[in-house]
Order: structure tokens, then sequence, then C-alpha cells
């Protein structure tokens, strides 16, 4: 085990203090400024037999565009779904759209699908069920945050009444 004089360990200390509070000080970003919403498709995701039922759900998917001059990380998205005429929520899904490893400045990251949990059951096949006259379509907000900012909402879309397989 090697030995450290007092001097040493001191300079350690403070270079470990230093590093955590250069760390803690990064600046939160405004991913409304910072961030673009790119190759968005919307659609009911069929997702499967529930209950010997056909299930339909809400999806979105995505990519993130990085449009600043500066490369950012750990940016977490929400999706939150709501069906048209109601304030209510329908079921969400959140992500860790950008991870610790980062977006380059002009890079567009991998696509992200988000889908709500909650949906339509029915006995119908599910194409005659988005043509169903009691089918409530549905929108979806996007809300975005890095650091400690607060959530900010970064777009809205009404789901298209088309049938998802992917």
């Amino acid at each position: 085990m090697p030995m450290y004089n007092p001097p040493m360990l001191n300079r350690l200390l403070v270079c470990a203090v230093v590093a955590v509070l250069v760390a803690g000080c990064a600046r939160s970003r405004d991913v409304q400024k910072d961030l673009k919403l790119v190759d968005v498709h919307t659609g009911w995701y069929d997702a499967g037999i529930v209950d010997g039922k056909n299930k339909l759900v809400p999806s979105i998917s995505l990519k993130v565009q990085n449009v600043s001059q500066d490369a950012i990380a750990n940016v977490q998205m929400n999706a939150v779904f709501h069906r048209v005429g109601e304030k209510e929520g329908w079921g969400e899904h959140y992500v860790r759209a950008v991870d610790r490893s980062g977006l380059a400045a002009g890079a567009t990251g991998p696509m992200l699908v988000l889908r709500s949990q909650l949906g339509y059951t029915g006995t119908e096949s599910r194409a005659q069920m988005l043509q169903n006259s009691q089918f409530v379509d549905a929108r979806v907000e996007i809300f975005g945050k890095h650091g400690s900012n607060n959530w900010q909402k970064m777009g809205e879309y009404t789901i298209d009444r088309k049938l998802l397989t992917q």
C-alpha cells in the first residue's frame, strides 16, 4: 500500500473537491432551443392480444437532433398521451433520449419509440377497430429535460389513425 505524506494528501483532497464542484456546476441546457425533434411518425401500435382481445396503443417514433454549437448529454424525455378532447393523461412513456456519452453538435440520435401502456381492446380486427364509430383519436405531448431544469414542452402531435406493427 503506498504511503502518502500530508501535503500530497491535501493536494489529492483539493483535486477531488474541485472535480466534484466542476461536475456539479455544469450548466443546464435549454432543450427547446438546443434540440429539435425530427423524423416524427405516429400511429396505433399492435400490442398483441390481451385477455383474448386485440389491443392497440398510441405510439410515436422520433429522433433528437442537436441544433446547438455544443455537444449535449443526459437528456430525459417524457411522452404524455391524451385522448382528443380530454385533459387528463392517457398513459406516458419516459426515456433517456441522450445518454451520458452525449450527442455532438449537429448530430442526430437514434430512433426513439414511445408508446402508451393504455389503449383500446376489442374483438374486431385491428383495422376495424380504427374505423369503429366509438374510436377516439389521441395526441401526444413530448417534454424534455436537461440537468436540473424543469420539464419543457418540445412538441405536440396528433396520433395518425394508421396501424403500426413495429
